[in-house]
């Protein structure tokens, strides 16, 4: 098993104390790789049906979506490329940024859209 790189300053200097605990000697930080990987599986972005999303993927929306100050909706089955994962406690509880065509620049959600 590799000991994984610090994750707050990036070092590759890591080392393991006997314990489980991985130590960082430039910056002092102390983790368990475990906790990593149980924080990055739970940052994942998954779409509505349990796909796991990535930049650049394209999407489909599942059913219409009005927009404030448009005159009709999005309508269901519009495809959206290249999306971008967007952290969505800064973002209204949007997790994606896109560009819709004919609408513009606008935060979506993964619970309204279907990978591929």
């Amino acid at each position: 098993m590799s000991i994984p790189a610090c994750p707050k300053c990036g070092s590759t200097y890591t080392y393991e104390d006997g314990t489980g605990l991985v130590i960082c000697p430039e910056c002092g930080y102390e983790f368990h790789p475990e906790e990593l990987a149980e924080q990055a599986a739970a940052a994942q972005i998954k779409d509505s049906v349990g796909n796991v999303l990535e930049d650049g993927d394209t999407v489909t929306i599942i059913k219409d979506l009005p927009v404030k100050g448009m005159p009709k909706p999005i309508k269901k089955g519009t495809k959206v490329k290249g999306i971008r994962l967007v952290n969505p406690d800064e973002n209204n509880g949007h997790d994606i940024a896109a560009k819709v065509d004919g609408f513009g620049a606008m935060g979506l959600k993964s619970s309204v859209v279907k990978k591929g």
